[in-house]
């Protein structure tokens, strides 16, 4: 019987895939993870991706490309899975899940038998929403800038089981934690149940402090929510700093994963009564595994998770975040005083990481996306949500200075 060992051997020397592994990229290079934070190092970084000379990907948080040892851990997985999938794939390969679900509770700070793997931050959210023992009367407490998908969810909650959405206006960019705190802790009432928070705003890249909102959230009785899809990987916590009941984010955005990969975090004591999505042999079980019944999906891209997260460690949680910030300050400043641009993003570390984003008077940012693209191959993203006109940057750890200089030149040029 070929083991994936054995198998892998003669997958790299045999394999025709591999060789596209090197076609646009310089993957063949080495990091030295020890280097300072320097250009030298952050060079080496994006050297592990193969990155397309057609354009300039400053949309990130939509989703991240892998890095070379990540794509070649999923193929390598994927190769092995065909050679008999319902074996190799489903017997074989997932031997694999409960070593990958330690590494993950590790790093996230909590119990393994509190980790779930999922397709993304979605699903995740869906399955708690969906999955709470609410009735008609309860309340919870969002935000008109949480995720659409999220709010969705629980507006059909409301539709269906009469439940009662509490809503909390956000004036971006917020300044002030306290203030942020107030409007969400206001809103909370003796018939509030849960309450909903979004770590990092995918609109401005926002950061709520959730802790303090958890805390008092807490204290008046009410279970905690965290939308963790633009938090997890990009700055540096803990799932266990954030006193938070439920936790969903995906690994393909800031862990740098395969596409379609994530997770949802549950407290132990909360999982017995917490419906999973779709259908399991006991519902209403405590083992966390019972939301992992998906049906068939890609169990190559889902073990080369830890690869991604080896890679994320190495270079460091902290080094990774502060990379990130300096990136955004860096053309940030140097766009500040383009006539009529509006920074939608607060400059305080404690508010802000590596997204931020910005309007231009009397321009509209499906044109300044076009642009941008047009003149200067940089991909972005606009954001068209609760009156936002407005445009998003989002690098990434491979991103150059000189990127970066080259959109606030392109800006400059607009007319």
């Amino acid at each position: 019987m070929e083991s994936r060992k054995s198998f892998l051997k003669k997958s790299l020397a045999l394999s025709a895939f591999a060789p596209l592994l090197f076609q646009s990229g310089k993957g063949n290079s080495t990091v030295n993870f020890a280097e300072k934070d320097n250009d030298k190092f952050w060079q080496q970084i994006r050297e592990q991706f193969t990155l397309s000379p057609e354009i300039i990907n400053l949309n990130n948080g939509a989703v991240s490309p892998q890095p070379l040892a990540v794509q070649q851990a999923h193929i390598e997985n994927y190769q092995y899975s065909n050679l008999a999938p319902s074996y190799f794939m489903w017997q074989k390969l997932d031997e694999q899940r409960e070593p990958l679900r330690n590494k993950v509770a590790d790093f996230c700070g909590v119990s393994t038998e509190e980790i779930a793997f999922n397709r993304n931050t979605t699903e995740g959210l869906s399955t708690i929403i969906f999955g709470l023992n609410l009735k008609a009367g309860d309340e919870v407490v969002v935000s008109k800038h949480d995720y659409p998908f999220a709010l969705n969810a629980w507006q059909q909650r409301a539709l269906r089981n009469g439940i009662k959405l509490n809503w909390v206006a956000l004036n971006l960019p917020e300044e002030n934690e306290n203030s942020i705190i107030e409007k969400y802790v206001s809103a909370i009432t003796p018939q509030t149940k849960i309450i909903h928070l979004t770590h990092v705003l995918n609109w401005t890249g926002q950061i709520i402090p959730v802790r303090k909102i958890a805390d008092a959230a807490k204290q008046k009785g009410c279970e905690v929510l965290v939308d963790g899809a633009h938090s997890f990987a990009h700055i540096n916590f803990k799932i266990s700093d954030l006193n938070c009941d439920y936790f969903a984010a995906s690994f393909h955005k800031w862990l740098c994963a395969p596409f379609g990969t994530g997770f949802m975090f549950v407290k132990k004591e909360k999982i017995e009564n917490l419906f999973p999505l779709l259908s399991s042999y006991e519902s209403l079980k405590d083992n966390i595994r019972k939301f992992e019944t998906l049906g068939t999906r890609s169990f190559p891209a889902e073990m080369a998770v830890s690869a991604a997260l080896d890679f994320h460690q190495a270079i460091g949680n902290e080094r990774k975040e502060n990379r990130l910030r300096e990136l955004k300050n860096y053309w940030v400043e140097a766009a500040k005083n383009i006539q009529g641009l509006k920074l939608l993003t607060s400059l305080k570390n404690e508010l802000s990481c590596g997204m931020a984003t910005f309007e231009i008077q009397n321009k509209k940012a499906e044109d300044i996306v076009a642009f941008l693209l047009n003149e200067s191959k940089i991909h972005t993203s606009a954001v068209l949500w609760e009156g936002l006109n407005a445009v998003r940057i989002a690098p990434s750890i491979y991103t150059n200075f000189s990127e970066l200089d080259l959109l606030v030149d392109t800006l400059k040029r607009l007319k």
